[in-house]
């Protein structure tokens, strides 16, 4: 939209203008203008004053039969009661401190008189109203008009209320020119949409219900229509870049691997190599996203991606979230490919707490191109790590990296190199970018032949009958010959909350979606009733308890240093521990498959995709799956729901949704990934689903007839400036 980029402090005077930038992030006008209301309110229907009540918003016509000013006990200032009656029932009107309200509020005058009724000394009570004092004669039909009129309340701060934002409105709308229409006169027709000027009127100004209803469905559909036009605008400038074809016409390293597997791949695992096989022939760069449930063979889907541009003489990088993580991709590949090839190969892993002498080999490998396959943590990314020819980048759990991490790993090709992100659990943003279409998607919906289900309940720590069942079930499986993990939400005492993620760089601090809980509910921030679960304490705890007495029990956190987390996942892989007692450090991609039972404790403090990725690593192998929720959460609460709402499905794409409500889309253009963030204003992904796609049928159409917008000169100034107000807020931070 075209709308003023004019400052506030020019129309709104400098305090105020400060405050609203300080406190709501508005700083010119457009910004004012498109921070629409969040609901509407009206003054109630016009109710007996017999018949109000409590607690609910009412309207009363009524005449003020007494007015009187008292001295507050105990306080400095003074109360001014106003009592109204409507011929029947009486109430009092309070304000404090506002004697001056007796110039106009007199005996014998009516009015309408709105607010929320309560109680004081048994009698009804409104205090600080809003009310209209009528002239001596006014028809029912006008007060009726008054008391249904919409209020819009906007998204504010305790520093900037609703009112004080409708009243800048107010000032901004009296004095609004002509806004120009950036959509084709013909899109408007069609989709029977007003024109801009009068939505944007009507949205912060409706005289009735409809209005705004009408506002918002036009302001949608042009929200909806910047965005696709901005996404098709990337796809297409990303098929202008030119990218080396990665890809022989028959892949000799691919045709050896599938041969030693010891498995048929799934169809899923067949089909989707194709598609990536396909992008990887193209001219300019991949970029798709492969989701599927855990377990269900991403990782080796995106090996024969390698081998394939390993072929081609190109290189592939795999970054991993986390040291953990990057490590078992290693060993596992190893494993796959075996000695022999993992050498020709030169399969390398680079971390970023590795020794100098192995970091400096590494660093080696990678520039002078021997190694054709690295795995690596954010490590990957700092300015000294250079590629000969990299390829291919393949990113794990895509949402554990920000946007301007994964764009510095790609440009360490001398060409645009080919990137395939994956995820288990597609978290809003990646839900949202899916939705939108910025993304080619593949989906694995299969599990390999022999996997077990996973059985989840929820625990809560007020049933200390099933809490004790929670052991005494650890200690049967334990029996079986199999491992249990016990998930915690911080390492020691003195760990403030759940954990960061450890990727052994500086660059961990930059992660921008850590523990599952930014942008999730305020309540995360609450502090627990009861000190969190602890890896170190826990460990100590479950010593001592009979049940577990005989188990090898040993902790895994992230203060623990390289060497020290490889030698407890390599003896917890050789079942040489029974039960390890963990932080969210194997939250991903830790395999080991006799491993049945997790319990995670202070469930409640994970978010949705997080107790989901943590569940995944049991029931891995031929045996079926148990994971246990504790939770000290209350009833009714919003973190009982959450965590109640993962242990009935197994389902990640399900679950996936249930996030994005929690969390909201997260900036879709931009690098934010938090739903605190988002950049969508009136849109939401999941309940405007069909009107996207009906918008991008038609944003295709016109790019399609029209690829640099030039017949739509407005469009494109449109979408140059909301692109220009992006890079400023990211450069203001």
């Amino acid at each position: 939209m075209l709308l003023p980029l004019e400052p506030l402090d020019r129309v709104l005077g400098d305090r105020t203008a400060k405050s609203f930038a300080k406190h709501l992030g508005l700083r010119t006008v457009a910004d004012l203008l498109t921070h629409f209301p969040r609901r509407y309110s009206t003054r109630g229907e016009l109710t007996p004053i017999s018949e109000i009540p409590l607690g609910e918003p009412a309207t009363v016509v009524a005449d003020i039969v007494e007015v009187r000013e008292r001295r507050m006990k105990g306080k400095n200032g003074s109360i001014l009661e106003v009592r109204i009656t409507d011929g029947h029932g009486f109430m009092t009107l309070s304000f404090f401190n506002q004697a001056w309200r007796q110039k106009e509020l007199r005996p014998g005058a009516r009015g309408l008189f709105a607010g929320k009724v309560g109680s004081y000394q048994g009698k009804l009570q409104l205090a600080h109203p809003d009310y209209e004092l009528f002239p001596e004669e006014i028809s029912d039909e006008d007060a009726k008009r008054w008391a249904e009129l919409p209020i819009p309340i906007y998204p504010a701060a305790s520093s900037v209320t609703t009112w004080a934002i409708q009243r800048a409105l107010g000032v901004i709308l009296d004095t609004l020119a002509p806004i120009a229409d950036e959509l084709p006169q013909e899109v408007v027709e069609k989709n029977k949409l007003l024109p801009i000027h009068e939505a944007i009127i009507q949205i912060h100004r409706p005289e009735k219900n409809s209005q705004w209803q009408a506002a918002r469905d036009t302001l949608k559909f042009h929200e909806a229509f910047a965005l696709q036009a901005t996404l098709l605008q990337r796809r297409a400038e990303n098929h202008h870049l030119r990218a080396t074809p990665r890809i022989i016409q028959e892949s000799k390293l691919l045709k050896a691997f599938d041969a030693s597997l010891p498995f048929t791949l799934t169809n899923g695992q067949i089909s989707v190599g194709q598609e990536i096989a396909e992008d990887l022939g193209q001219s300019y760069p991949m970029n798709r996203l492969l989701q599927g449930e855990v377990g269900s063979g991403k990782t080796l889907v995106a090996l024969r991606a390698m081998l394939t541009v390993a072929d081609a003489k190109g290189q592939s990088a795999l970054l991993a979230p986390t040291e953990v993580l990057a490590a078992q991709h290693f060993n596992s590949i190893q494993k796959s490919l075996g000695a022999e090839l993992s050498k020709e190969l030169g399969l390398t892993l680079l971390t970023g707490q590795m020794n100098t002498a192995d970091r400096k080999r590494a660093l080696l490998q990678l520039v002078s191109g021997k190694a054709q396959i690295v795995i690596g943590t954010h490590a990957l990314i700092a300015d000294k790590v250079e590629f000969l020819d990299l390829g291919l980048i393949v990113i794990d759990e895509q949402h554990r990296f920000g946007v301007e991490q994964r764009e510095a790993l790609r440009q360490k090709g001398k060409q645009p190199p080919h990137v395939l992100t994956m995820t288990a659990t597609p978290i809003p943003r990646t839900l949202a970018v899916t939705v939108f279409g910025d993304l080619d998607v593949s989906t694995l919906t299969e599990l390999p032949a022999g996997r077990q289900g996973i059985t989840s309940h929820v625990v809560q720590l007020s049933q200390p009958a099933l809490v004790a069942r929670t052991w005494q079930r650890v200690a049967e499986e334990v029996a079986k010959g199999r491992q249990a993990f016990v998930v915690c939400p911080r390492i020691d005492e003195d760990d403030p909350g759940i954990e960061l993620i450890e990727s052994g760089g500086a660059a961990a601090e930059e992660l921008t979606f850590l523990d599952g809980t930014d942008g999730q509910a305020a309540e995360f921030a609450k502090k627990p009733k009861q000190p969190l679960a602890s890896a170190i304490g826990m460990t100590d705890s479950l010593r001592q308890v009979p049940a577990l007495a005989s188990l090898v029990i040993e902790t895994l956190h992230g203060r623990m240093s390289s060497e020290e987390k490889a030698e407890v996942m390599s003896r917890f892989s050789a079942n040489e521990i029974n039960l390890l007692v963990s932080t969210t450090v194997i939250e991903v991609g830790v395999d080991v498959p006799n491993a049945t039972v997790m319990v995670i404790l202070d469930a409640d403090r994970f978010g949705v995709s997080q107790l989901h990725q943590l569940r995944g690593r049991v029931g891995r192998g031929g045996n079926a799956g148990l994971c246990l929720f504790l939770t000290s959460a209350e009833e009714g609460s919003l973190a009982l729901e959450r965590v109640t709402a993962v242990a009935k499905t197994l389902d990640g794409f399900e679950l996936s949704e249930i996030d994005l409500e929690l969390r909201r889309e997260g900036d879709v253009l931009g690098q934010s990934q938090s739903g605190g963030r988002s950049s969508l204003k009136l849109l939401r992904v999941l309940q405007d689903a069909k009107l996207i796609q009906d918008v991008r049928l038609q944003v295709e159409a016109l790019v399609k007839a029209d690829p640099t917008l030039e017949k739509h000169p407005l469009l494109a100034e449109s979408l140059s400036r909301q692109d220009q107000q992006r890079q400023a807020n990211l450069a203001k931070g």
